[in-house]
């Protein structure tokens, strides 16, 4: 497959800083994990490896790279360099830090300049197969953004893994929005997915997943939970727990939770195997390691496939699933896609049907993480494929098809961010067929979502340093 991403001639020859946006929320970064980290070093990962990549990769060669001292470099962080869309960071930074951002900078060019790649650059026009963008930065200043939903008035509701919920309006993100639950914000854990209900403007329900805090024997535990709430001003009310999973455990892996309604009022989401795959994706008697589907006040749908089936749980949908990642409806076809971590190898893309089994762990593409054998097989009869696997993982992280002609090249195709791999991939499917994909925003940071907005724009949440940008297309 070509699989390319590249910038036009004029910005090669433009490029030689692109920090942030012009949309950038500049604000300073929390001391969370930067106690020990030299503080240029953590300047750099907050403001600068977004677009230039976190080992300094993605600089065009420039003389200001040979020129003694660091005069130029300087300059360039404290005026900006508004043509090729890299702001001023004069009132960012003081003179000092300007000077030891600009000194780190300066020290880790590679000898090798033809090493270097072109750098993302925030206004500049990013050239791909078959539909050129802009990438626009709309909001940094975050850490871990996990679920975007825009309520009808633009606004747009960003939950963060740490467990705070914000309110992005008018260039400015709120306070924490008060109301949540207890919340388990430890390893994969936290505030996970956000949506809306599909009449939002007539009952003002936010849906929302998160691993759900409990304590058993003293031990600190936990599972994936569907709360349902409405927003008065900054603070939630009416809260209503709608689901919560079974078979808690002190692992703080694998919950899932991506949400999605169809257009009967069905709410999907996944709940992963939470670490103990040899005791629930194979079994109907618990929550994990599936797909679930309920209505949208918690009650199972009458049609669901187990809801007969003695002792299984009724929410169940599919099983055999070991860490669901995405979750979303074709709209022209109405199906249920999606995505999902395998171990070492054999990330899946999946077309889920009910009361189907995907099989995890009797067969998978992928091997432990060890390298040792995890099963012997690919398939076998009763259990279903992937319509298409990744080797090695990408670890594929939200999912949506694009909906709307903005960007009239790309319409229909499904659109999967990637975590290790740093990018977002374009998937072009006929029928339930991959026919071709294409890697887009090349090390840009670990994508954690991707959605569409009501206006019909793609929006992608970046995580560590956390931001969202949107790609605006260009004819």
């Amino acid at each position: 497959m070509k699989q390319s991403v590249i910038f036009s001639s004029s910005l090669l020859l433009l490029a030689s800083f692109g920090f942030l946006g012009f949309k950038c929320l500049h604000t300073k970064p929390s001391a969370t994990k930067a106690a020990a980290e030299n503080p240029a070093a953590l300047n750099y990962r907050t403001y600068c490896a977004g677009c230039h990549g976190d080992n300094l990769e993605k600089f065009t060669a420039k003389k200001w790279m040979d020129e003694p001292g660091n005069a130029s470099v300087i300059n360039s962080i404290k005026m900006g360099i508004e043509m090729q869309g890299m702001p001023s960071f004069q009132k960012t930074f003081t003179e000092a830090e300007i000077e030891e951002l600009a000194a780190y900078v300066k020290k880790g060019i590679p000898e090798d300049k033809s090493s270097l790649k072109p750098a993302v650059i925030p206004g500049g026009v990013m050239e791909t197969e078959v539909q050129d963008f802009i990438v626009d930065t709309v909001v940094s200043g975050l850490d871990v953004p996990w679920g975007l939903a825009f309520l009808p008035n633009g606004d747009l509701l960003i939950s963060e893994r740490a467990g705070t919920l914000h309110r992005f309006s008018e260039g400015k993100l709120s306070p924490p929005i008060e109301g949540l639950p207890p919340i388990r914000a430890e390893g994969q854990g936290g505030l996970l997915d956000l949506c809306l209900h599909p009449e939002y403007k007539k009952n003002g329900w936010i849906y929302f997943s998160y691993s759900a805090l409990n304590k058993q024997n003293g031990k600190t535990v936990s599972n994936t939970a569907i709360m349902r709430a409405r927003l008065d001003g900054n603070k939630l009310v009416d809260q209503e727990l709608i689901f919560r999973g079974d078979h808690d455990n002190n692992r703080s892996h694998h919950y899932g939770c991506k949400l999605a309604f169809d257009n009967k009022g069905h709410l999907f989401f996944g709940i992963g195997d939470r670490g103990q795959h040899d005791d629930f994706p194979q079994n109907l008697d618990n929550s994990n390691g599936k797909i679930h589907r309920i209505n949208d006040d918690g009650s199972i749908p009458k049609d669901n496939p187990f809801v007969k089936t003695k002792g299984a749980v009724a929410s169940v949908y599919s099983y055999g699933h070991r860490n669901p990642q995405g979750n979303c409806i074709n709209p022209v076809t109405g199906e249920l896609w999606e995505t999902e971590h395998g171990p070492r190898g054999g990330d899946e893309i999946n077309l889920i049907e009910p009361g189907k089994n995907y099989g995890w762990p009797v067969i998978s593409y992928g091997i432990n993480y060890n390298g040792t054998i995890l099963t012997e097989f690919t398939e076998k009869e009763g259990m279903e494929q992937p319509v298409f696997f990744w080797n090695p993982s990408i670890a594929p992280c939200g999912m949506t098809f694009l909906t709307g002609d903005r960007y009239k090249k790309w319409q229909n195709n499904l659109f999967v961010g990637s975590l290790r791999f740093q990018y977002l991939e374009r998937v072009v499917i006929k029928g339930h067929t991959v026919m071709h994909t294409e890697k887009l925003l090349q090390g840009i940071g670990r994508v954690r979502n991707v959605v569409v907005s009501p206006d019909g724009f793609i929006y992608v949440a970046i995580e560590n340093p956390g931001k969202i940008v949107k790609l605006v297309p260009v004819e």
